[in-house]
């Protein structure tokens, strides 16, 4: 299948590009509209589209693929490292703060790494040097591209 391209409201701003399912199924959901039309084809009740206008203005995600900028969370953090524990390299489904909690530590990209539960456990509310672990992977702060791969689109 072809990509779509889209745009913000207003035509002018170009977010990204989508599959034409996707694109299809943003017309469907009524958050966009056929900007652009491939002459004399359908795709069910919708002419086909080479490019298509969100309804209403979108700022956040697409910024973020812009610009790089990842608003930090659990689930991005997993994705960052892999679900990867950076202690012991087992499947991670915590996340872990390197310098914890009650020591002053913050949640933060450059102080938080996946863990598995026993790794993340056994370092209770110590720092790695403290519980005698040894830190696999130097956390740090991801674009969008490495939390989101290549391939993967993203819904507005």
């Amino acid at each position: 299948m072809t990509d779509v391209i889209i745009y913000n409201l207003g035509g002018g701003q170009v977010l990204g590009r989508v599959s034409l399912r996707h694109a299809i199924r943003m017309l469907h959901r009524k958050v966009a509209a056929v900007h652009e039309a491939v002459e004399g084809e359908t795709f069910g009740p919708y002419q086909r589209p080479r490019s298509v206008e969100l309804v209403r203005y979108v700022h956040a995600r697409w910024v973020y693929e812009r610009t790089g900028a990842v608003p930090y969370s659990r689930a991005a953090l997993l994705r960052r490292d892999r679900h990867r524990c950076a202690y012991c390299g087992a499947y991670a489904t915590t996340m872990d703060h390197v310098v914890p909690r009650c020591q002053g530590g913050r949640t933060t990209w450059l102080n938080a790494v996946a863990a598995c539960e026993p790794c993340n456990a056994d370092k209770g509310g110590r720092t790695p040097e403290e519980a005698g672990m040894v830190l696999r992977v130097r956390p740090f702060t991801p674009s969008f591209t490495d939390i989101y791969p290549a391939g993967r689109t993203v819904s507005p």
